[in-house]
């Protein structure tokens, strides 16, 4: 072991006469962990929220949209579909249709999003949120009346449960003497989703391809627009910028991205913000180690006195008090890091924090750990830490060994 390493541990070691010291040092110690874990929390806050949105969108959204400038629909789409499915980076094409509704069962009425997608095809699955009741291996049935899978507070809210009908009146049908007839279409519920989204699971049906074409009055080879999946979620705009420039002039897209920018980034804003606020705990554990080390340089000022004589140099007196600080530093990050680490581990796995899901979209506060935030906070205080101790550390290398000993 080291000279310095075995002073500074020496030090930091109680004893009935430093017992000041001691307390101090463990506040510092007890500073920098509460911290370290605080920050750890709060960043897992922040990641948990990004993660479960990211994921609850995707899930229930396309990557990239492409549709026509305006209202028009997109015509004979399946060349369309063909020549941008083969566009480096595209996984899935589906086209789909979306239109607006008022669902009615026997007990209740409610506005609602139609979504036409197609039963089978090049997407090789069902582009459908996860199914919570009821099974969707009917949906492309052409018999009987037609399926439709609505969200599972939507059919809350109507009352219907798998296996029931609804009907689907929107405007725009067939003219009449007395103007413009309400189309009508019944559906069967034949599942019911739950993606995670509040205002998804409220307010959106989806029903096969050809029945929202008739119920929208568009013909076989019309569709609203095409949607893709990536194999690069954030290369997403990258790829629409492919899809766009091979579809041609009269189309445009969105992505995923644009659609939630917003979102992300008061979430990104939150997370910087969160990582000085609580950041500032640190820096006050900092400043009591500052004072630790000044009272441990007044109260060892003899020692350093003796070690000088004995021939220690300028340097050796700077290691012993940089090496105090930094251990002192080093054992809080760490106890700062199990306990952050285990609370966030908590936190999630019991789902602690129920919240609104008609407020927040999500119905409990989710925690993500990411370990590169961890290392980032573990530095981040080390070097505070090392930083705190340069003060103190280059005063007593300057003490003057004379006059300490002038006295004794």
């Amino acid at each position: 072991m080291r000279f310095e390493r075995f002073v500074a541990l020496r030090y930091l070691k109680a004893k009935r006469k430093q017992a000041v010291i001691s307390i101090i040092s463990l506040i510092s110690v007890t500073g920098v962990a509460a911290g370290v874990a605080a920050l750890i929390v709060a960043l897992s806050l922040n990641g948990g929220f990004q993660r479960e949105f990211q994921s609850r969108i995707l899930q229930a959204t396309s990557h990239v949209t492409l549709f026509k400038i305006g209202t028009q629909a997109i015509t004979n789409y399946e060349a369309l579909v063909a020549e941008t499915s083969r566009i480096p980076g595209v996984l899935t094409v589906s086209p789909s249709i979306y239109g607006q509704a008022l669902l009615q069962s026997d007990l209740r009425q409610q506005a609602a999003i139609l979504k036409g997608v197609p039963a089978s095809g090049p997407t090789s699955r069902l582009p459908l949120p996860a199914i919570s009741e009821g099974n969707v291996s009917d949906f492309g049935s052409q018999s009987g009346v037609p399926a439709i899978v609505i969200g599972q507070e939507l059919a809350q809210n109507l009352g219907v449960l798998v296996g029931e009908q609804v009907r689907a009146i929107g405007f725009g049908g067939e003219l009449s003497p007395l103007g413009r007839m309400p189309r009508i279409q019944t559906f069967r519920v034949i599942a019911i989703f739950d993606s995670g989204l509040w205002e998804y699971d409220a307010n959106w049906a989806i029903v096969p391809l050809p029945a929202a074409q008739h119920f929208v009055n568009l013909t076989s080879n019309e569709v609203s627009a095409l949607e893709y999946r990536v194999a690069d979620i954030y290369a997403a705009q990258e790829v629409a910028g492919r899809i766009k420039a091979s579809a041609g002039r009269g189309y445009t897209t969105n992505t995923w991205i644009e659609l939630n920018r917003p979102l992300f980034s008061a979430l990104r804003l939150e997370r910087l913000a969160m990582f000085i606020a609580i950041g500032l705990i640190v820096l006050v554990a900092s400043l009591n180690i500052v004072s630790t080390l000044t009272l441990m340089v007044i109260e060892k000022n003899q020692d350093i006195a003796i070690i000088t004589a004995m021939g220690g140099t300028s340097r050796t007196i700077m290691g012993i008090f940089i090496l105090q600080g930094l251990i002192i530093g080093a054992v809080g990050t760490v106890i700062g890091d199990i306990v952050g680490c285990l609370a966030v581990w908590y936190l999630d796995a019991y789902k602690v924090f129920p919240l609104e899901p008609q407020v927040y979209s999500i119905p409990y506060v989710p925690f993500r750990l990411e370990w590169p935030d961890v290392v980032l906070i573990s530095f981040v205080a080390v070097v505070v830490s090392f930083l705190a101790t340069l003060y103190p550390a280059r005063a007593a290398s300057r003490l003057d060994p004379i006059e300490a000993m002038r006295y004794e």
